[in-house]
This record gives structure tokens, sequence and C-alpha cells, in this order.
């Protein structure tokens, strides 16, 4: 896909994610990248969402220099750019403060799978990763988010993992697309809640087994899913 479709996608991401009540006034923000050209499109930083248009978008190149555009991008784009160089199947990020997602962030910790909703989407915990160190923050802080991402998930796939946790700052999401990363977003807030409130009717409750949680996610994402419709 070309930037001027991307560009398109990713206003609609941004959207996308007011609709779904994961952001509140300015906060958040969507990407997408046209691979082939080597371009990212994202949401301009402080710019209200219902002001947004698809000329808003600014696109940058894998360095963050502006091509297109005249508002300044995310101050969130060093981190977004950092996930693209390290996995070439992302063709979107999001990044949210999304509510729930957010406190399982400021608590530091992982998000179990106590259920099948969560299997569906997520083929392990929902990871945390480790503090940023002063000087992580202080030289480089939104790079070296991306950083500490990355190394997050070195040994773990991006699509069966399309999000993790930020310690102290929110959640992060992925996907194939821009549109798959607002969905993915979605989806990860909404595992959130669901965890929030089943440690709080049982702070013993455990995952669900493996066979159960691989069984899930596999009958929707694996190479023989059963999960939609037969494409003709």
């Amino acid at each position: 896909m070309l930037i001027k479709e991307i560009r398109e996608e990713v206003l609609e991401a941004n959207l996308e994610l007011v609709r779904r009540g994961l952001v509140l006034y300015t906060f958040g923000n969507a990407s997408g990248i046209s691979r082939a050209e080597g371009l990212i499109a994202i949401k301009p930083s402080g710019v209200p969402y219902e002001k947004l248009t698809v000329a808003d978008m600014v696109v940058t190149d894998l360095d963050g220099k502006i091509v297109e555009g005249t508002l300044r991008p995310s101050s969130d784009i060093e981190t977004h750019l950092e996930i693209y160089k390290h996995f070439p199947t992302v063709g979107g990020v999001v990044h949210t403060h999304s509510e729930f997602a957010t406190a399982w962030a400021q608590a530091a910790r992982p998000i179990p799978c106590f259920g099948t909703t969560h299997a569906d989407s997520f083929h392990c915990q929902i990871p945390v990763t480790d503090e940023l160190t002063s000087a992580e923050i202080a030289n480089d802080y939104e790079k070296n988010t991306g950083i500490v991402i990355c190394r997050l998930l070195q040994n773990l796939d991006p699509a069966s993992i399309p999000g993790a946790l930020v310690t102290g700052h929110g959640p992060f999401a992925w996907g194939a697309s821009a549109s798959a990363a607002a969905h993915n977003a979605v989806i990860l807030e909404y595992v959130a809640r669901m965890a929030y409130y089943t440690v709080s009717l049982n702070n013993e409750a455990h995952p669900i087994s493996r066979e159960l949680h691989d069984k899930h996610f596999m009958r929707k994402h694996g190479d023989s899913a059963t999960y939609g419709q037969v494409k003709a």
C-alpha cells in the first residue's frame, strides 16, 4: 500500500481509538508504514482528534525526517520507528493511555491469560517491559521506549503477541496495518479490564491451561484456522 492510502487508514485508526473510548483529549496516537516507500504516516502532536484530517497526518522517513506535512509528528514517533525497524511484518503501531491497560502498566504487572477471550488474540500473557533507567529516560527517551519494547519481544513473534505494556507508561499495540493495530489496542484494553475484574473477584485466580490457550489462539490464527469463512 502506498503512503497516500496509508495516511487515510492512519486517520481512520486514530478515530477508531476515539470511538472505542481508548483516548482522552489528545492522548495517544496511531501510525502506519509503507514498506515499499520506506515512509510512515503518524498523527500530529497535540492536535484534537475531532479536528484531524487526512492532510494533517505527518509523513516521515524511517529516520524521522518529515517529508510531507506542516505539523510536528507525535512525540512518540521514535518509539514507533524502533518497532518498525525491528519487526518487518509490523504495518501499524498504536499507543494509548487506555484506563485498564495503563493501570496494569503502572503496576508493572503482565496481564495473565485468565480466559479464552484473551487467548483468541494473544498467544501468551501480555508482557510488561523493564523499567527504563535514569540514563534511558534522560537521553533519547522515546527511542529507548521503543528499544525496551523490542528487547521484551526479542524471542517472541509480534504477530502472536500484538501488544505490550511499558512500565509506568501505558500500552502499545501493533499489527499488519494501522487498522489492525487499532483493533489490537481495543482488544488489549478489553482484556485488561476483564483481567482486573477477575483478580478483584478472586485474587487466587490462575491462568487457563496451555492446552486451552493454544486451542483458542490456533483456531483463529494457526495454519489450519477454523474461525471465520473460507476465502474464495
